[in-house]
């Protein structure tokens, strides 16, 4: 069956663009324009694969100023049926317009191209407004938007959804598929899928996975956990793939829907009910009539492959729904080209990667397994407060933190009993009764740390104890943000600080983003970072709820979802080339503060 996918998913590589219906000329060649100078505009077309722009047929003209002889870039000879020999663009076209004027301009352009499918449209008119005095290098508004309606406001310009100028990271990691190298797309995206595999949006699967093949009992053999685990990998992926392609398309992604008490509930109490199987509370088991049927099914198929795969899914769209810049870029291209298979094939490719470490553990964890015996039932405990964390790891987005820290508490407390932290061991008491004592030690004062922390109103984790040292004086002088909850709001915020000449830092955060946490905790933290911090004007806007006003949001700077951060210059510019998608460490973020306050 996995042949069989490969040759399926290769074959539709070889072949999209005669696969594909054409697309309308607005999407075909997006058009947008930014200040370059005060005498100086750009025009640039962004051109879909497939598709070229004749270098003759572009026309201009400038409403509330005067415009200048256009500088068009050469382009390549092609032997047109119906023009003979004429000049091409491919890609992507930039071309500079001299102008005098000031205020707010209308740029008017008219451009004709062709599909390779053999379809030529007819000359298209774009138009757009910009506001001269309020750009230095800035995007005036993106193509989808200017193109689509015969006059374009600046509510319209405002609320554009991809910036065709971007230079961010995300931006250019979608700029790998415009290279027509299907190979090194894809070597790529697997690349990054396996640096994402060192995230903690992945960490959770590995207990997941593992819990499933130490259920199968000592027994599993080295094929079956393999063939188990790449179950696992492939329903993730498939996903990754499916849900990616529908997020590019529709500009939500759609997995942040599932982020609520009742989602993450129902997924956690799966693991609670395997994890009391593990402790030997009750034993899961299908009727009798159904378990020799099952059973000669697992023995062909090393498993339940489809209920593995289907756990693979779930765990893809529950466990790591943040956006990190290879997402974003796949994305990205997927929604300003809508050629869903390549960014598709691309997003399978990069689960594929997250999934390789998984499929390590899968293969080996078999040889971790001891012998059956006493040891074996150690083993399965010990899975089983690895799914009780796993759980407590899910829905700790959507309880209060105080909870939390009860919780990991519980969790520490209760296996060090078990672990005889408070019994005396034997006087001849051989190694390993002393080694599973002095953890249990271990946990026994962390639990008791964290339940100290609980009662004396701590709200870390990882400080439990912070109370005692003035914690909270600490926590009240780092930076902290303004919330903004639409785009209304945003607006007033941005204007408010362009007049009194304060860059801004608008940070997008989810109480379910894992990543948004870590940049919280580690990263704005630092006191270099807080300290350049408090020379912004600090927003946020908070897309936990995913309502329309926060989806809004998103679409408004062409998000995803969170993490994601936008700077804006003093004068109210954003500065797309510095954004931010995905976690950074302090070492990293730093230097963008510096350039958007320096530069």
């Amino acid at each position: 069956m996995l042949i069989r996918f490969l040759l399926l998913l290769l074959f539709a590589l070889a072949g999209p663009a005669r696969a594909e219906e054409p697309l309308a000329p607005e999407e075909a060649f997006r058009f947008s324009a930014r200040v370059v100078d005060v005498r100086t505009l750009e025009a640039r077309w962004a051109i879909a694969d497939g598709y070229y722009m004749y270098r003759d047929k572009f026309k201009f003209a400038l409403e509330g100023g005067t415009l200048g002889a256009p500088t068009l870039p050469p382009g390549k000879i092609k032997d047109d049926e119906l023009f003979g020999k004429v000049e091409t663009y491919r890609k992507e076209v930039k071309i500079l317009l001299p102008i005098e004027a000031a205020g707010t301009v209308t740029l008017k352009a008219v451009s004709q191209g062709c599909w390779d499918g053999g379809i030529c449209y007819p000359p298209l008119n774009q138009q757009m407004p910009i506001e001269l005095a309020a750009a230095s290098g800035t995007p005036a508004t993106t193509g989808a938007a200017a193109a689509s309606a015969p006059t374009v406001g600046p509510a319209a310009a405002r609320t554009a959804a991809i910036p065709a100028t971007a230079e961010d990271e995300s931006s250019r990691i979608a700029g790998l598929f415009k290279g027509d190298n299907l190979a090194l797309v894809l070597v790529s995206f697997l690349g990054f899928g396996l640096l994402l595999s060192l995230t903690p949006c992945v960490f959770p699967m590995i207990p997941i996975l593992s819990g499933i093949i130490v259920n199968h009992g000592h027994a599993v053999s080295h094929l079956r956990a393999f063939v188990l685990s790449l179950a696992y990998v492939l329903g993730m992926a498939l996903t990754y793939a499916a849900v990616g392609v529908a997020a590019g398309l529709s500009g939500t992604l759609l997995s942040a829907a599932l982020q609520n008490a009742w989602v993450l509930g129902s997924f956690a109490l799966v693991f609670v009910v395997l994890s009391f199987s593990m402790f030997g509370f009750y034993e899961l088991q299908l009727p009798a009539a159904l378990q020799s049927r099952v059973a000669d099914t697992a023995n062909r198929q090393g498993g339940s492959l489809p209920a593995i795969a289907l756990m693979g899914a779930l765990s893809a769209l529950i466990v790591g729904p943040c956006v990190a810049a290879p997402l974003a870029g796949a994305l990205l291209y997927i929604a300003q080209t809508g050629n869903a298979v390549l960014g598709g094939a691309a997003l399978f490719f990069m689960a594929l990667g997250m999934g390789l470490p998984l499929l390590l553990v899968g293969a080996f964890s078999r040889s971790l397994l001891p012998k059956s015996g006493p040891w074996m039932e150690g083993v399965k405990k010990f899975f089983g407060v690895v799914m009780l964390a796993t759980a407590l790891w899910l829905v700790a987005p959507v309880i209060p933190l105080w909870l939390q820290m009860l919780g990991w508490a519980l969790l520490m407390l209760i296996p060090a009993i078990y672990l005889r932290a408070l019994d005396p061991l034997p006087a001849h008491a051989h190694g390993w009764q002393r080694l599973g004592k002095g953890l249990g030690v271990a946990l026994l004062l962390g639990g008791a740390a964290m339940l100290m922390g609980v009662l004396g109103g701590a709200r870390d984790p990882l400080q439990p104890l912070g109370f005692l040292r003035g914690g909270a004086a600490a926590e009240a002088s780092a930076p902290t943000f303004e919330r903004v909850a639409s785009i209304e709001r945003l607006d007033a915020r941005l204007a408010e600080s362009a007049a009194a000449g304060k860059p801004v830092m608008l940070d997008f955060y989810a109480d379910w983003c894992v990543s948004c946490k870590e940049m919280e905790r580690f990263t704005f933290a630092d006191p270099q970072v807080a300290l350049r911090m408090k020379q912004f004007v600090l927003l946020q806007a908070d897309v936990t709820a995913n309502t329309d006003a926060d989806v809004a949001l998103l679409k408004r700077f062409g998000l995803f979802g969170p993490p994601g951060i936008i700077f804006f210059d003093a004068g109210g510019r954003e500065r797309v080339d510095q954004r931010v998608i995905g976690f950074q460490s302090a070492d990293q973020f730093l230097p963008a503060l510096e350039r958007v306050l320096f530069k």
